[in-house]
């Protein structure tokens, strides 16, 4: 049969489930929850905190307190020696290792059967039903889909466990409809060197009819110059003249708008993902839209704690959650997730916003863990990245990457925040980082109303500072660290001060080997 037939037939079938849940949230909520529950009750996390097949939804909230990684590790520690039924029923082979953006330390997300087919493939098999669905003559399967992952490299234990990127543990496993049109081959995709797999999959996919490409705009971008760079042409659409969409998650596209809308051939279709490790959240369900429908639906149960950059996991393990039929637009919520991979009452450390409450759509608004709140203006990473977007913007400028810390200061105020960026290109030439400085300062404020009220007249807040980075301060710090490609990033904001001093650290070593050497 071939594969369009097979593919319209999966379309109509789960655009009909995916209206079920846009109508019924709380009834498909409760009943993936209910199945949780049944299935931790065959489990020694279930049993140590009293989980029987018929709890209610109430009794689980109470026996079970939310927990951070560290406070799931004994569990997960005792997943991967290879103990059977310990967070989820049978075995799980695979683990997810993770740094997050906040930590040097790595996590080891147990990624289950269940995890894979129902959740993770189901995502990528939900944004192409949708898209086909808004794009009727869309003619995806007529060519390649580029997948830029992280590392390839996976480490397996005695006991048989692997552990790996999230990128490698789905490459590794995909199912065939996907496998079958994927580029570059697989060898190449799960090489351990970043530097050298970007070489060899600009070198394979650049003669190659992509229709698709799917990444984290940071690294791919960094694919995408290097083909044209390679092949000498201006744009995307003259290297593969059948693009028809892009595919992102990971960070914020605001930020990189400008460079993909250079590098992009006109009438090219983007769409956001919301996925990690633990698990795929969100879709973009809309063309143009700038929000994500949640998916409920994927063997995840959702809470919501309301934010405060004052709260703390450890003094309130018990703290009342909010459910979905009871959250408000505007809001910032940190995510409490209950997963068919084994977390329960996890506290991911993601924070959303609803854009929509009938169906429910969201936006991903930070990190509980990446803010600023000097003087309780309380930046999040959400409005951070789009006032940064359109002062680049107002100036003609593109920017690579860049991160935010607070800083105490001797002075009237009581400190302001330091900005340091790395630009792309720019075509007038960068802009005094006062004026540059000048123009985020309004976004943030027009954005931000705490941030606003805390810069009137410079009293509390100074006006932020910036920092021009050269040109891969950014990637020789990720390169340090071992963190080159696929899903790792510096922390856009910071409280602790060091990823800004990291990155001017290199900077001014740098600086200082080019002065030497231009002495000699």
């Amino acid at each position: 049969m071939p594969v369009n037939t097979v593919f319209s037939w999966f379309i109509r079938k789960r655009l009909h489930q995916i209206a079920l849940f846009k109508k019924y949230p709380r009834e498909v909520q409760t009943e993936v929850l209910q199945q949780h529950i049944s299935a931790l009750a065959r489990t020694r996390f279930g049993r140590e905190h009293g989980i029987l097949p018929d709890s209610t939804p109430e009794e689980y909230r109470a026996m079970v307190p939310i927990r951070d990684y560290n406070g799931m590790k004994p569990w997960i520690d005792a997943v991967r020696l290879g103990e059977p039924d310990v967070l989820w029923p049978g075995s799980v082979r695979w683990h997810a290792k993770s740094s997050g953006t906040t930590s040097d330390r790595s996590k080891f997300i147990p990624v289950t059967e269940e995890a894979l087919e129902k959740c993770h493939y189901k995502g990528g098999k939900d944004l192409l039903a949708m898209y086909v669905d808004a794009v009727p003559k869309a003619r995806l399967y007529g060519g390649r889909h580029l997948v830029v992952g992280g590392t390839g490299r996976t480490e397996e234990a005695d006991n048989g466990v692997l552990t790996g990127d999230l990128s490698a543990i789905i490459i590794n496993n995909l199912p065939w409809w996907c496998e079958w049109r994927r580029t570059p081959a697989r060898s190449i995709a799960l090489m351990a060197s970043w530097e050298e797999k970007v070489e060899r999959m600009a070198e394979t996919t650049m003669n190659q009819d992509v229709r698709i490409i799917a990444g984290v705009p940071s690294w791919t971008q960094v694919l995408l110059e290097r083909i044209l760079e390679k092949s000498g042409k201006r744009h995307l659409g003259e290297v593969w003249p059948h693009l028809q969409l892009y595919m992102h998650g990971g960070v914020a596209f605001a930020p990189y708008r400008e460079a993909f809308e250079r590098i992009m051939p006109p009438g090219i279709h983007t769409i956001e993902t919301y996925n990690a490790s633990e698990g795929f959240f969100g879709i973009q369900d809309r063309l143009g839209a700038d929000d994500m429908l949640l998916m409920l639906d994927y063997g995840i149960h959702y809470e919501f704690l309301p934010f405060t950059p004052e709260f703390e996991l450890d003094s309130s393990p018990f703290h009342p959650t909010v459910a979905l039929e009871d959250v408000e637009l505007d809001q910032d919520y940190a995510l409490v997730i209950s997963t068919n991979g084994g977390l329960h009452r996890y506290l991911l450390g993601d924070l959303i916003r609803f854009t929509n409450l009938a169906p429910h759509r969201i936006k991903v608004s930070g990190r509980t863990k990446s803010y600023l709140n000097l003087a309780g203006e309380e930046l999040m990473v959400g409005d951070a990245d789009l006032a940064m977007a359109r002062a680049c913007r107002q100036f003609g400028m593109e920017v690579r990457d860049w991160t935010a810390c607070a800083r105490r200061e001797e002075s009237p105020c009581m400190g302001r925040h330091h900005w340091v960026v790395e630009p792309g290109k720019s075509p007038v030439g960068l802009p005094d980082p006062g004026l540059f400085a000048t123009a985020l300062d309004r976004n943030l404020r027009a954005l931000n109303s705490d941030y606003d009220a805390k810069r009137t007249a410079d009293l509390v807040l100074g006006m932020p500072s910036i920092t021009w980075a050269a040109e891969g301060s950014f990637k020789n710090m990720l390169k340090q660290k071992g963190k080159l490609g696929g899903q790792h990033k510096v922390p856009r904001l910071s409280m602790d001060p060091r990823w800004v001093e990291e990155v001017c650290g290199l900077q001014n070593e740098k600086q200082a080997v080019d002065e030497h050497n231009s002495g000699l």
